[in-house]
């Protein structure tokens, strides 16, 4: 099902000049290099830095939070020690200390999420992103530790740390994605879970399509504005290479209506969600692109209203570490109960 999110939207584009910067393999195995990780961090940086519209555009990544958050609801435990992965703002945690989104009406209402954790790690490599909002109320409602990391590719984390890991909207910025995946297995304590969501696919697919025409119709080539993404139909291959068990992968689209296309780059830049593939064109778009782009992707894409669609891919990935006592699929052909019978008779295939 996809569910829209209607919000109102300034309507000036902001266009800043970035300077092109370079990524040095470093001695050993080559590593694939999709985004410029430095960039990444700077544009982070920036963007936590003006507070108050940071939390405006978190619209998204709360959400998603709290759609994450819920999944812990399937897992009957307490979890001693968790570790949120790219944590950005801690939205996670304050999702944990939320009320239950589906209280039982016939009894009392639960306890929030964090009730069942006895302390959550949020890990960011930005500093100011991850403490902008160390001041907020619910940082007193559950036991937080926030943790700046040199590097979020490499996990400074004993082995059999954390009870769970989570990771939401931040692992689609990772360049060795089956080695970050391998470190948190080695992190995670047997038979515990990892819990992860991340854009995808055919995320911003609107935007990738019109800046595209757009380059080739100005400027007679394509430059790569929308930077690429996992494809689900990996991501269960990946989770299994890193040893995970018992896979869940599943996806989910929200979609956000804007009131124009320079709104919607605009609340990009904002989140921290800006291009960084590496080999980027340097400086900003042009604005003759940017204005073909505004009128390709209304005769495209555009509403009966007025405003335009952007729609963002979630992958969901749960995978559990194997442990001792965990819980194994039967055998191929072990099945004791006929699905005919189940279908109320009749054959199969």
């Amino acid at each position: 099902m996809k569910t829209v999110i209607w919000r109102p939207i300034s309507t000036q584009p902001i266009v800043k000049q970035i300077c092109r910067s370079y990524a040095v393999q470093a001695p050993g195995n080559p590593t694939l290099q999709i985004f410029n990780r430095r960039t990444k961090y700077l544009q982070k940086e920036r963007a936590a830095a003006n507070v108050e519209r940071s939390r405006q555009v978190d619209y998204l990544k709360d959400e998603v939070a709290a759609r994450l958050s819920e999944r812990l609801l399937d897992i009957n435990r307490h979890f001693g020690h968790v570790l949120d992965l790219g944590a950005n703002s801690c939205n996670i945690a304050r999702a944990l200390t939320l009320p239950d989104p589906h209280p039982d009406p016939s009894g009392a209402a639960p306890p929030p999420l964090s009730s069942r954790i006895s302390q959550l790690t949020a890990a960011d490599s930005s500093r100011t992103m991850l403490y902008r909002d160390e001041d907020l109320p619910f940082n007193q409602e559950i036991n937080l530790t926030r943790d700046v990391l040199d590097d979020e590719e490499a996990l400074p984390y004993e082995a059999n740390t954390f009870d769970a890991v989570l990771s939401s909207l931040s692992m689609h910025w990772i360049n060795d994605l089956p080695s970050v995946l391998s470190q948190i297995s080695h992190v995670l304590k047997p038979d515990a879970p990892f819990i992860g969501t991340m854009l995808g696919g055919d995320t911003l697919y609107e935007l990738r399509t019109s800046l595209q025409l757009a380059d080739l119709e100005r400027r007679g080539g394509v430059s790569p504005h929308v930077s690429p993404l996992a494809d689900v139909r990996d991501m269960g291959g990946l989770l299994q290479k890193a040893g995970f068990k018992m896979l869940t992968v599943d996806v989910d689209d929200i979609i956000v209506d804007y009131p124009d296309t320079f709104a919607l780059m605009q609340d990009l830049q904002a989140m921290g969600e800006s291009n960084a593939i590496l080999g980027r064109e340097a400086g900003a778009i042009k604005r003759d692109v940017l204005l073909a782009n505004e009128a390709i992707y209304r005769a495209l894409h555009g509403n009966e209203d007025g405003t335009i669609p952007a729609t963002y891919r979630l992958i969901y990935m749960i995978g559990w570490k194997e442990g001792p006592n965990q819980a194994e699929p039967l055998a191929r052909g072990s099945g004791q109960v006929n699905i005919s019978d189940i279908l109320g008779g009749g054959t199969v295939g």
